[in-house]
């Protein structure tokens, strides 16, 4: 496996903007997920007038998407100002039963007054998965003309039990991207391609916020937000954002090793 350089933004010393919290069950990791997620959109349209979010793909943040379609919270949600994408999506149709798209869908898009013009899927289908990584890329420029990287308001992220994100894997070659916003990532484990956000593109944001949940995560967990001692900087350990807060959540069962 080759060594992921580290960036000198993830020397930074951690601080009270990264915070890691334990709650109960899934069920309140949604809710507290559900409640940062609506100030957030709040903060930033009251700022700036739009709220730019990368949804993430899993089973945790379908509970949550299905808790911010409930009516006690969507309509706290200035839906009309906000602009959805995606921070990674499996190389599928968008009605794949594996597709990210498809379950923001069914949870969530389908029951919330958003249109089209708000949502920016990832074209998995494609069977170029570079021009699919391009075309999405594009359109975060088409949002973010002239910047570096794009600065989303908020993006949600899970850890996988070999501590990837997104769709960073570990040893993968988009882990040591630089410049691209998106990029097609071939996963040598799963035999398959990806298309994904950077990790410049994810520490440029303005929030982080990772949930995990399930005893299955227990030990993952430990290593990227806690001190328990491995071998490899996993890549969602790379995940510091470089002038943002980052909040992790976690239920009682993927926190058992955190001590």
């Amino acid at each position: 496996m080759r060594p992921v350089p580290r960036l000198p933004y993830l020397d930074l010393a951690m601080s009270e903007s990264h915070n890691v919290l334990t709650l109960e069950n899934e069920a309140t990791v949604a809710e507290a997920a559900a409640e940062i997620f609506i100030a957030t959109a709040l903060a930033a349209v009251e700022v700036r007038g739009r709220f730019v979010c990368a949804l993430a793909g899993g089973s945790t943040p379908r509970k949550l998407y299905s808790m911010l379609a409930l009516p006690e919270f969507s309509s706290r949600v200035p839906w009309e100002d906000c602009f959805l994408f995606f921070g990674d999506e499996r190389c599928v149709p968008k009605d794949h039963p594996d597709s990210n798209f498809r379950m923001a869908v069914e949870a969530l898009f389908h029951k919330v007054p958003v249109v089209g013009t708000q949502v920016h899927r990832i074209q998995g289908e494609l069977s170029n998965p570079g021009r699919a990584a391009h075309f999405y890329e594009q359109a975060l420029k088409e949002l973010f003309p002239d910047e570096p990287f794009p600065r989303f308001d908020l993006i949600l992220l899970g850890i996988g039990e070999d501590g990837h994100t997104a769709s960073l894997f570990p040893g993968t070659d988009a882990l040591l991207e630089t410049e691209r916003w998106v990029v097609a990532n071939y996963v040598a484990t799963l035999s398959d391609w990806r298309i994904t956000l950077t990790l410049p593109v994810i520490n440029a944001a303005r929030q982080i916020l990772f949930m995990a949940t399930g005893i299955q995560k227990a030990r993952i967990v430990s290593e990227a937000f806690g001190d328990a001692e491995h071998d490899e900087v996993l890549p969602a350990e790379q995940v510091v954002p470089q002038n943002g807060a980052r909040e992790v959540l976690l239920d009682r069962r993927a926190a058992t090793l955190m001590g």
